[in-house]
């Protein structure tokens, strides 16, 4: 197996990370819904909106989750996964694992009770990802969201 490196994204990555996104959101069938640029990225990142670790194989990056801190009024403090995609060259590798321990790891580390990500109802390779890491698919709560005009 390739050694993979798994660390904290730095502003320099995030050409890498916005690609990645966009990589998912054509898989998931909706690369038109992509509007945040590299640049909103960046300033965003700066602001302490977002944070991301990245997988690293041979100096390329190839996978990444995308994450930050919420709050459940019920639990407390949670961190919510936004993003996560390893580039499909890559998946046999380990990357995803990788990515997910990190990810949960860093949910202990700031002491949460909870984290909390949202997945297709048809990506079975996810769901099943999830499913081997003991992970709760809710089937009862409906999402509910409302874009707004922003100038």
């Amino acid at each position: 197996m390739p050694e993979i490196t798994i660390r904290p994204a730095t502003e320099a990555d995030l050409s890498a990370i916005h690609a990645l996104m966009y990589e998912l959101a054509v898989y998931e069938k909706a690369p038109e819904a992509v509007a945040a640029t590299v640049e909103e990225y960046t300033e965003d990142f700066r602001n302490g909106l977002f944070e991301s670790h990245v997988a690293v194989l041979d100096g390329q990056i190839i996978g990444m989750t995308l994450f930050y801190m919420a709050y459940s009024s019920w639990k407390g403090k949670m961190l919510y996964l936004d993003d996560f995609v390893v580039t499909e060259a890559s998946r046999r590798y380990g990357a995803g694992q990788l990515l997910f321990d990190a990810f949960l790891e860093e949910g202990r580390r700031r002491g949460c009770r909870l984290v909390k990500w949202q997945v297709l109802d048809w990506n079975e390779p996810a769901l099943n990802f999830y499913r081997k890491n003991d992970a709760i698919i809710e089937m009862d709560w409906w999402n509910g969201k409302i874009f707004l005009n922003v100038g």
